[in-house]
Formats: structure tokens, C-alpha cells, sequence
């Protein structure tokens, strides 16, 4: 079983597709790696079912349904899902529930705040970031308030990780505030990222949990930094994508150059 990990996609805005299609996976991660693949996993900014991109969207979920595994995408900014109501809630088997948006290929956004468990892996889903140029996208009708996190949800996730705060995987729109000063201060120095309160947030989350890797997008870049002092690993993801398999109690991580080994922990099955 693998999980592919891949960034940013904004509704294929600029040709992102060209980096997930079938092709381009059988290229970089080679057929036996591409043939075990149980789910692709966008980190943030999906940008599916934006408000007059109907046919945007059909053309795109066409190309991805030539690939025969399911799509769950983290809650980035400016989500139109966060303008909708009665989103069809699916159980996939994965613990919580996702938000269904299409059948074919079947794809969904996770839940911010919540903790799935695939094959034994477990992930605590985190979500959202500031937009830029609000008063602009509330023009638009492109901003929607949800993009930021109720304080009864931050209640409810400060209060799970009371009891539940080891996870194999954070996954997350933006990154902790201070990995992403770490890596992107130098290339953006004045960046409104940098006052984001959802990566505030992350930082907070950070300190109170044990996991060996995060993994986000949102900055358009593909970063990776491992602290030597802890282990862990921040991975930052746009145009490359990079798969989890889960191989007898061990969890590897691989690059996309034709199956090349890049991490392994053993993590135990929940």
C-alpha cells in the first residue's frame, strides 16, 4: 500500500496537472511503486468546484480519472467548500468522515482538526492559511470566513490532543511559523505569510504532539528541512510528489526518481 503526496493545485490554475497525470507518476515513481497506490493526498489549495469553473473542473477530474485511486485534499485557503452547505459527509473507513465532492475519481476533503488512520498510519489533519488580499476575493466572491478556524474548533482539537498526541504524520496546508521563517524568511522577507495565525497555530499544535514528519504545501516552493536535534521532518510540497509505503510495520518514504529511497521509520499499527 502507498499514499501519494503531492501540493498545491488551484483548480489546475497553472497546469499543476502536469505533475500528477498518469504519465508523469509512471515516469518518476516507476510502475510497481505507481501500481500500489491507495490514495493521492493534496496538501491544501485543491481549489475544486471554484464558482464559474464547471467546465475547468470536468476537464480536470477527466484526466485524473484515468488514474485508478481515490483523491482526499486538505483544507487549504480560500476552499470554495467552505462556501457550501450539505456537503455530502462519506465514511471511507478511514475513522472520520470526509467531505465527498466528486464520484469519479472519488474525491474528498479531510476534516481539519481530526486524526485518520490509513493502513495502520496515523495522520492529524490540520488545514487552512491566510489568503491574501481579502477585500479583493470578497469582491469576487472568492473568500469565504471558514478559511479560519472557530474557536470551538481549536477547543475541540486542544482538547483531543489532551489524550491523543502521537501521530506517524501531520498533514497541514502552511506549515508551523517557524519552520516557514526557517526556509522561506531568506526568499521572502516581508511576506504577509508570515503574520498567517494559522501557522501560529500550527506552532502551538507542535508543541503539544510527537510525530516524525510534516507535510504541507502553500508556499510554492519544495522544501524539506530535518531538525537534528528531533528527528523530524518538514516536508514543503508543490510540483513534486512523494509516497508513503507501508511495508511490515515500517513506513518509507519514497522520492520520485523511479522508486529511489529517501526515509524509513517504524511506526506501530494502531
Amino acid at each position: 500500500m502507498a499514499i501519494l503526496f503531492s501540493g498545491d493545485f488551484h483548480a489546475n490554475k497553472t497546469i499543476e496537472i502536469n505533475s500528477i497525470t498518469e504519465k508523469t507518476l509512471l515516469n518518476r515513481h516507476g510502475k510497481e511503486l505507481y501500481g500500489i497506490i491507495k490514495y493521492h493526498i493534496i496538501l491544501g489549495d485543491a481549489g475544486f468546484m471554484r464558482p464559474g469553473n464547471d467546465k475547468k473542473d470536468l476537464s480536470n477530474y477527466k484526466t485524473l480519472a484515468c488514474r485508478p485511486f481515490p483523491i482526499l485534499c486538505v483544507l487549504g485557503e480560500g476552499e470554495p467548500i467552505y462556501g457550501m452547505k450539505n456537503v455530502q459527509e462519506t465514511d471511507i473507513g478511514i475513522g472520520e468522515t470526509v467531505y465527498q465532492i466528486n464520484e469519479k475519481p472519488f474525491t474528498a476533503y479531510l476534516k481539519r482538526g481530526k486524526v485518520y488512520t490509513i493502513d495502520g498510519i496515523k495522520f492529524l489533519v490540520l488545514g487552512g492559511a491566510l489568503s491574501m488580499n481579502i477585500d479583493k476575493r470578497k469582491n469576487k466572491g472568492t473568500w469565504w470566513e471558514m478559511e479560519y478556524w472557530t474557536e470551538q474548533e481549536k477547543r475541540d482539537l486542544f482538547k483531543l490532543l489532551e489524550t491523543e498526541n502521537n501521530f506517524a504524520f501531520v498533514l497541514s496546508h502552511t506549515g508551523p511559523h517557524h519552520i516557514n521563517k526557517l526556509l522561506f524568511e531568506h526568499i521572502y522577507p516581508d511576506s504577509e505569510k508570515f503574520k498567517d495565525e494559522v501557522a501560529f497555530l500550527n506552532d502551538e499544535i507542535h508543541d503539544r504532539i510527537q510525530f516524525c514528519e510534516w507535510l504541507c504545501g502553500h508556499w510554492h516552493h519544495d522544501e524539506y528541512y530535518c531538525d537534528k536535534e528531533t528527528g523530524r521532518g518538514y516536508d514543503y510540497f508543490y510540483k513534486k510528489t512523494k509516497a508513503l509505503v507501508s511495508e511490515g510495520g515500517n513506513i518509507c518514504i519514497y522520492d520520485e526518481k523511479q522508486y529511489d529511497f529517501f526515509k524509513k521509520y517504524t511506526v506501530p499499527a494502531e
